[in-house]
């Protein structure tokens, strides 16, 4: 075959191995952003269970998840100027410590709350302010799992690809988690206490920059947490 024949194959070849690469990484990044983000889906649905109507659950979740995608795209895009920021890892840290805080030194009763003030758009206040939660939260979640995704490929639109890919499994495994929650009570505490645990790691970095805490041993702990969520069931009457 002569010379000119291979160099018009050329870009035929370049596009094999690029779609090549394509099929080998993205799995790999959905299995990263599933691995990473277990603990995220139930801490959203934990955050979600806070209201008390199905239908608003669900609403909340919908909406959040809604900003959550545009945050965690925005957060790939700006991945090589933010994801060293330390004062960007200090806020995600404050803010889950603050969260998962907040749920265990709160006094309100569990029967408070049907109080049904709008936003000046006809929101409801309280599904505006779960939904907003549950975005913040995924934005802080997502500091470790963008790092990660970033690492492996340093084509964007496969980043954001499999960064979509997991919010969709996150809103799929929340109404699952969220069913769990109501028949085993424990697991919303462990799904807070993991949300505290990430704060933690967060903090570290920020405090140790030198430190890597190994991504195992988080992931470890959390599975403990969810084990001993998982060992008190509610009984059907």
């Amino acid at each position: 075959m002569e010379a000119t024949s291979l160099d018009s194959l050329t870009p035929l070849i370049s596009a094999a191995d690029q779609w090549h690469e394509v099929l080998l990484l993205l799995p790999v990044l959905v299995g990263l952003e599933v691995v990473l983000s277990a603990d995220n889906a139930i801490a959203l649905a934990a955050i979600a269970k806070g209201l008390k109507n199905p239908d608003q659950q669900k609403q909340a979740l919908n909406l959040g998840l809604v900003f959550a995608l545009i945050f965690r795209v925005g957060l790939i895009l700006i991945s090589r100027w933010v994801l060293g920021f330390r004062p960007l890892m200090a806020a995600g840290a404050a803010y889950l410590l603050w969260l998962c805080g907040q749920h265990f030194i709160s006094n309100k009763s569990e029967e408070e709350v049907t109080n049904q003030a709008t936003t000046a758009f006809g929101v409801d206040k309280k599904l505006a302010t779960t939904a907003i939660s549950i975005a913040l939260t995924d934005l802080a979640f997502s500091l470790d799992s963008v790092a990660a995704a970033v690492a492996v490929s340093d084509k964007l639109w496969l980043v954001i690809t499999g960064g979509v890919i997991g919010v969709v499994a996150l809103r799929l495994s929340s109404n699952l988690f969220i069913s769990m929650l109501n028949n085993f009570p424990r697991l919303e505490s462990a799904g807070y206490l993991a949300v505290g645990l990430v704060g933690l790691q967060l903090l570290t970095r920020v405090i140790f920059p030198n430190i890597e805490l190994p991504q195992w041993l988080l992931l470890s702990l959390v599975s403990i947490l969810f084990l001993w969520g998982f060992t008190n069931r509610r009984r059907l009457c």
